[in-house]
């Protein structure tokens, strides 16, 4: 039995003592004493009602039993435990240690670790509440702040914000979860030798050759951000709150992988991005250069040259380059179309998709420039990104004691590496605007 219940059920048998030790006591007895203990122990006893509601009301939180299933992250937990499951009150447990109301999501989290054979740093958040879908929500109470909040935003999962705010990810990046240990891919590196049978001269006739194979391989990196909440909100159970929450976390983290995928120097702990995994480069000038049209086709020749213009094709930018690229015309005519044809925005730059995102790096420095841009171009199918475990969230209430704050750590182990480097092209020195 719960022992906040024992503890009732003690101080009802103590409430009904001290009534009756005043409804039996003599006529001429002093009852001051006994009021006075009759009243120590109703408060007593609805102190332990209150403990008993609240775990009350953690026991009816849902339970659940994981489902076989092939991600070891994901449990199989059924709609209504995930729309049970609490961020903010798993944060509310670590930071206090006390796990009593948060009995869903300290059994998610040893589930996940049991799967993982790895303790968290803090406690795991299952990728079926990374994957939830957005919950509706009343904000129809402007009195109650709700004009502070972006409805679109609300309720929104781990997973659909980061993969959403992802410019790799929308460009057609191939995201592997679920993985578990060092991975490795098979990669065709080399072909076999075409003959003619009959064939007489030394030249024509060629030994037998055999295709060559090689491995990209992929091992896990460990990515933190971190955000600051106010002790007083995070003891908030509002629903807005839990979503700002989701949101910061999603948002940060977001930011970070995106980063990585593209500029990754794969140096010690880094990952590996594009810029330094891709052979293929379109150069400006020792000083940069406003990138002209044939910069633009360049881009796709290089690909082409090496015979992987397949899968999804695309540019990414970031917004100054999309600003400059729409009012700068192919050639210096006063009718030419523009760079960025506004005409076809589903394949706006030279016949392909763009995507615009200011983690394409701006303010790069070259020669005496240091305004430059950089600019993507490939088969975005061929950047991969690996998951392994799930989102490991550790609460700090220490390092922001003073100014009330208590701050939360997101850790993922993920990595990103290049199928084929030479589906890529990269400029790093485009000048396009201040």
């Amino acid at each position: 039995m719960d022992p906040r219940v024992v503890q009732l059920n003690a101080a009802g048998a103590a409430l009904n003592a001290a009534v009756e030790a005043i409804r039996t006591a003599p006529d001429d007895a002093d009852l001051a004493p006994l009021e006075a203990a009759f009243r120590e122990a109703q408060v007593e006893f609805q102190r332990c009602q209150g403990n008993a509601e609240l775990a009350s009301e953690a026991a009816r939180a849902p339970k659940f039993t994981p489902a076989p299933v092939e991600n070891p992250n994901q449990l199989g937990m059924e709609a209504r435990e995930v729309r049970a499951y609490s961020l903010i009150r798993g944060i509310r447990a670590a930071m206090t240690g006390d796990w009593s109301d948060a009995g869903l999501e300290r059994e998610a989290s040893q589930a996940v670790a049991q799967r993982l054979g790895k303790e968290p740093a803090g406690f795991y958040v299952p990728m079926d509440v990374q994957a939830e879908k957005r919950a509706d929500m009343d904000t129809s109470h402007a009195t109650y702040a709700s004009n502070l909040v972006a409805t679109e935003l609300l309720g929104a999962s781990f997973i659909d914000l980061l993969r959403n705010k992802m410019v790799v990810k929308q460009a057609g990046a191939t995201m592997l979860s679920g993985l578990v240990g060092n991975i490795a891919i098979p990669r065709q590196s080399g072909a076999g030798t075409y003959y003619w049978v009959g064939a007489t001269t030394t030249a024509d006739i060629t030994a037998e050759t055999y295709p060559t194979v090689d491995q990209v391989t992929m091992t896990p990196h460990v990515g933190g951000a971190y955000t600051d909440i106010g002790r007083t909100l995070i003891l908030q159970s509002s629903i807005d709150v839990e979503a700002m929450v989701r949101r910061d976390i999603a948002n940060i983290c977001a930011l970070g992988l995106d980063l990585a995928a593209l500029s990754g120097t794969g140096q010690t702990v880094y990952p590996e991005g594009i810029v330094y995994a891709s052979p293929n480069t379109v150069v400006g000038g020792a000083n940069g250069l406003a990138p002209t049209w044939a910069n633009i086709v360049d881009f796709e020749t290089q690909v082409s040259v090496d015979n992987a213009d397949v899968g999804a094709m695309a540019y990414v930018v970031n917004a100054k380059t999309r600003g400059y690229l729409k009012a700068t015309p192919k050639v210096a005519t006063y009718s030419a179309t523009m760079m960025w044809d506004s005409s076809s925005p589903a394949t706006p730059v030279n016949g392909y998709p763009a995507f615009v995102s200011n983690q394409v790096r701006s303010g790069l420095t070259k020669g005496s420039a240091t305004t430059c841009s950089e600019i993507f171009f490939g088969n975005w199918n061929d950047l991969i990104i690996g998951q392994w475990g799930t989102l490991d969230i550790l609460v700090d209430p220490y390092t922001g004691a003073l100014a009330g704050t208590v701050r939360i750590r997101a850790l993922q182990d993920v990595d990103v590496c290049v199928r084929h480097p030479e589906s890529f092209c990269y400029m790093a020195d485009a000048l396009c605007g201040a």
